[in-house]
């Protein structure tokens, strides 16, 4: 039997990190690296341009920009990377079954609280019903088909109505539709919903919403996305 160690794992550098996300990212998007050089060589540009246009115009001065320049074209095309890997996942899950909770625990932040299990689901046809609560109320996730998601969300919806009364409920469904979500804007759409209820509020309803949950553990869950596969890796 061997032995056991006690040495911590060791978790990948930054620039392994940032190698990972590249890769990532350029599986979906093929054309990324002409857009980060592009972003990098506007940064040098700006900062060469700037040297030669503010006073005192020395050849120190234009070098002195110029990485200025380089610096801030570098942090540009992080950020720019990091944006396109998140468009980059939103692509890649698009149409899975779990995307939508996926996104409802990844990418609303800490003035909503959500989970990446669903509250209803078909155990059949895989249409699940996910549920956020934050400071804009109480929002309902119908993902699947529209028509088989009807007696689902009607069921949530009367739940939380019945024990968070006064407390607004939105309903959303995931698809391209005209009145549907994608899954890429879910996260948007529902963080630009008005402020209706204040932080304690917000503490109570959520308290009161899970006491009333049923368990879905006997339940299977939609299989097919694996948030360890598919979520892009951020550089720290």
């Amino acid at each position: 039997m061997a032995a056991r160690t006690t040495t911590p794992e060791k978790r990948p550098g930054f620039f392994s990190q940032i190698r990972t996300l590249y890769t990532f990212t350029q599986k979906e998007y093929r054309w990324l690296p002409f857009l980060l050089v592009g972003v990098l060589l506007l940064g040098v540009a700006l900062g060469v341009g700037l040297g030669f246009l503010l006073p005192p115009v020395a050849i120190w001065s234009v070098i002195l920009w110029g990485v200025t320049g380089l610096m801030l074209g570098v942090l540009a095309s992080l950020m720019t990377m990091t944006r396109m890997s998140t468009l980059a996942m939103y692509k890649k899950i698009d149409g899975m079954p779990g995307a939508a909770g996926h996104v409802l625990s990844t990418s609303l932040g800490r003035r909503w609280q959500a989970s990446e299990m669903p509250v209803g689901i078909n155990p059949k046809t895989q249409e699940a019903v996910y549920r956020a609560i934050g400071r804009g109320g109480i929002v309902i996730v119908g993902e699947g088909a529209r028509g088989r998601l009807t007696r689902l969300v009607n069921d949530e919806r009367a739940k939380v109505q019945r024990v968070a009364s006064g407390v607004p409920v939105t309903v959303l469904y995931l698809g391209h539709g005209s009145d549907e979500v994608p899954v890429g804007k879910l996260a948007s759409t529902i963080k630009s919903l008005p402020k209706a209820i204040d932080r304690a509020t917000m503490a109570a309803v959520i308290k009161r919403v899970e006491s009333v949950s049923q368990s879905l553990s006997s339940l299977p869950i939609p299989k097919g996305i694996d948030p360890t596969k598919v979520r892009a890796p951020r550089p720290r």
